[in-house]
């Protein structure tokens, strides 16, 4: 037989029979060449789900034997469709930018829709609760979008953003499997799967009348499989397990007939008046239709209140305004009329379509079968034109997997499916290492190991090489790579060194390490937990032994100036000093500088840090009725004016002799601003407390370190806070009698 344009082979796999239909399209007329349909010997599916794989393979095989027979052609490709009790549908919308605002092309569409379809599985991933593995078995487009507007043909039209409303729908695993496989053991291949209200709807519903609300019911064998129309577009599928075997299954009971010659009786109803059979008797009886409607009338109630309950549903809790029936089950009298009462419609608006809906085909073969029956294999066979949504079989460790394929299949997506660990694609870093230093949390990472060895058909590839059907895909584990190993010498901190003056002369000390409060050299391999101080400071006595410097009992030592003993700390730019002779610390000058130096090298205030005494508890302290304290305030009246008058009137007398002055001191008793012998005397508060500055004619902020107990050499904070009546201070800044002073560590 010579055929213009490509044949398309359908095959819909129904519960109760197989039919194969063959033909092509040229235009808008697609022209059925062949039909065959074989029912199957026994039960072999129940519920639109196969339960014999390989009886229903052998029933695809004879269809397919018999249709090459009548073609003169061999048939290898073959498209179905899918149904089944656990049909679950997700609508996602999906949107794409484009780089320019460009015309819109097929393969734009095509690229949205994958997109769209890959979302939605996504999405049902998320909400499936169940332990069962789900296939994408179609999707529909609602609408699309060029630019935020709804459009209902994208191609053609330039546009910098497209989108689209897409219904994805899933079945089992098990189900998907069965299907494939029983058309396997046929020696076919699947080139395109969808579902059957999908495939049906290419038929009964042209686009015409897709503007109005309406549902397409397809009543088959095991599964009733509902789709909705609204505003131009398939809105809706859903699915309820019940059909025409349900009503075979009554007339059995009643008749008291095996499945077969029941099911025979169903079809007979819709043709003849009285219907005669025999009995598991054998003996011969005769029913009339009206007897199986009344017989049947309970069962066809709740079906098509199933059917009712659940188109409601699909249309957002309301009827609609007319339904279309097809399928074999749909034709028992009494059907229709039923489903049109539960939905609350007039009769006439729920029909079963057939013949009536078959304009755009041809039939080639005299005696073909235009009925309801029909419909859905016909639509199989244009589903083909309309999407490709296709799984293809690949060999991934020789382990036999089924993938989607959305033209952009690559070995990941192969090994994923697979469930190979994402971990033995890519490089794996050895053991980490997780420690502190100086308080704070560091990890040294391992080193990376090898990458996996892939190959595809026994080339080298990588995990973003494209695959296709068939493709033999072996993957070698990546490996890890060494645990990470880090010295105390290689952290930069211990690199750095900590310079100090030694007798006036620059020495530089390399730092010190402390793993758990234990010393470590450089050389210790740090442990996974490991707690590491890196030691700012050295003791005197750590210094001397550094410098291979004998200290005798006899030598005296200084730090910053300070007396000091062989356990007192030395911090970097500090100065140390061991000598046989006692330091002369009258060099103010001298001290004044080393104290600058080392305020020079800490932080700055920056307003966070921890008072020893607040403002309030420095008044009350000042209040306190020590005998010192008022002594001071009862000769200073308002203290700070008269004791900065009593040091103007001291500097200004330049002809006291000796003997005033010493009368000055006499008289002081304690007095503020009184002079002394050796210059003038005076009070300030440091911290709350008192403290009495004599010996010098006028007194400097740096002044009170001399008489306060204030370690430098023992930092207990980042830096030095310096306050002079509740604001900063310089070291150099002239202070008078009756100033507060606040002096304190500054926390980190």
């Amino acid at each position: 037989m010579k055929l213009p344009g490509q044949l398309v082979f359908g095959l819909d796999i129904g519960t109760r029979s197989i039919v194969g239909t063959v033909g092509y399209r040229v235009g808008e007329k697609f022209h059925v060449v062949a039909q065959c349909i074989r029912e199957h010997g026994t039960r072999a599916m129940l519920d639109g789900q196969i339960h014999d794989i390989y009886k229903v393979g052998e029933t695809i095989s004879e269809v397919r034997s018999e249709l090459e027979e009548r073609l003169g052609r061999t048939l290898k490709d073959v498209c179905i469709a899918a149904a089944g009790r656990v049909l679950r549908t997700v609508t996602v919308r999906v949107d794409m930018e484009r780089d320019s605002d460009r015309e819109v092309n097929g393969e734009d569409i095509y690229a949205l829709d994958s997109t769209g379809v890959e979302k939605a599985y996504e999405v049902f991933l998320k909400d499936n609760v169940s332990d069962m593995k789900f296939y994408c078995v179609g999707y529909s487009v609602v609408r699309y979008y060029m630019n935020g507007y709804t459009m209902g043909n994208l191609e053609g039209h330039r546009a910098k953003t497209i989108g689209a409303d897409l219904i994805a729908t899933f079945l089992p695993e098990d189900v998907v499997d069965g299907l494939y496989k029983a058309v396997d053991l046929a020696g076919l291949d699947v080139v395109n799967l969808t579902l059957e209200p999908i495939a049906a709807i290419q038929v009964a519903i042209p686009e015409m009348y897709r503007m109005l609300n309406i549902a397409l019911v397809d009543v088959g064998a095991g599964t009733s499989d509902i789709s909705i129309t609204k505003d131009g577009s398939i809105v809706a599928y859903g699915m309820i397990p019940v059909a025409g075997d349900s009503l075979t299954e009554v007339i059995a009971r009643h008749c008291l007939v095996d499945f077969a010659t029941a099911e025979q009786i169903k079809r007979d109803t819709g043709s003849r008046e009285q219907i005669e059979y025999k009995d598991i008797m054998g003996l011969s009886q005769t029913i009339s239709r009206d007897e199986i409607a009344e017989v049947t009338a309970d069962m066809i109630a709740d079906m098509t209140g199933q059917v009712s309950d659940k188109i409601k549903e699909l249309n957002g809790g309301r009827s609609v305004s007319a339904v279309f029936v097809v399928g074999g089950g749909g034709t028992l009298p009494g059907y229709t009329e039923a489903l049109a009462g539960k939905l609350g419609i007039q009769k006439e608006r729920v029909a079963v379509r057939g013949g009536e809906v078959m304009q755009n085909i041809e039939f080639l073969e005299a005696d073909a079968r235009r009925d309801s029956l029909m419909v859905t294999p016909i639509g199989i066979c244009l589903s083909f034109y309309e999407q490709s949504n296709n799984f293809i079989f690949v060999y991934f460790n020789e382990q036999r997997i089924k993938i989607y394929d959305n033209n952009k299949v690559a070995v990941v997506d192969a090994a994923m499916q697979a469930e190979f660990d994402s971990d033995g694609l890519f490089p794996k870093r050895g053991k980490e290492l997780n420690y502190t230093v100086n308080g704070r949390p560091r990890i040294t990472r391992g080193a990376f190991g090898e990458s996996a060895v892939i190959t595809v058909n026994g080339n080298e590839a990588d995990i973003y090489t494209p695959i296709h059907a068939n493709d033999q895909i072996k993957v070698t584990e990546s490996t890890a790579g060494e645990a990470a190993q880090v010295d105390i010498n290689q952290l930069p901190e211990f690199g750095t060194v900590m310079r100090v003056e030694v007798n006036d002369t620059p020495v530089d000390l390399p730092r010190f390490a402390s793993v758990n409060g234990e010393l470590q050299s450089g050389y210790y391999s740090i442990q996974d937990g490991d707690a590491i101080e890196i030691l700012s400071y050295y003791t005197v006595r750590q210094v001397a032994e550094f410098m291979d410097v004998i200290i005798n009992q006899e030598m005296n030592i200084y730090v910053n100036n300070r007396l000091a003993d062989m356990d007192t700390k030395v911090y970097e730019n500090f100065s140390v000093v061991w000598t046989m002779e006692e330091l002369q610390l009258s060099d103010r000058d001298k001290y004044e500088n080393e104290l600058q130096d080392t305020f020079a090298e800490l932080p700055e205030d920056d307003g966070t840090y921890q008072k020893n005494s607040t403002r309030s508890e420095m008044q009350a302290a000042e209040n306190t009725q020590d005998p010192v304290r008022a002594d001071s305030t009862d000769h200073d009246g308002a203290s700070r004016g008269e004791g900065t008058k009593a040091a103007a009137e001291t500097k200004e007398t330049d002809s006291l002799t000796a003997e005033d002055k010493e009368g000055g001191s006499a008289a002081d008793g304690g007095g503020s601003g009184a002079q002394e012998s050796d210059g003038l005397s005076m009070y300030v508060s440091v911290n709350g407390a008192q403290i009495r500055l004599a010996g010098k004619t006028s007194y400097v902020f740096v002044d009170v370190f001399e008489h306060i107990d204030f370690d430098l050499s023992k930092p207990q904070g980042s830096g030095i806070v310096t306050r002079l009546n509740g604001r900063d201070a310089q070291y150099m800044e002239e202070i008078h009698s009756g100033d507060m002073i606040e002096i304190y560590w500054k926390k980190s």
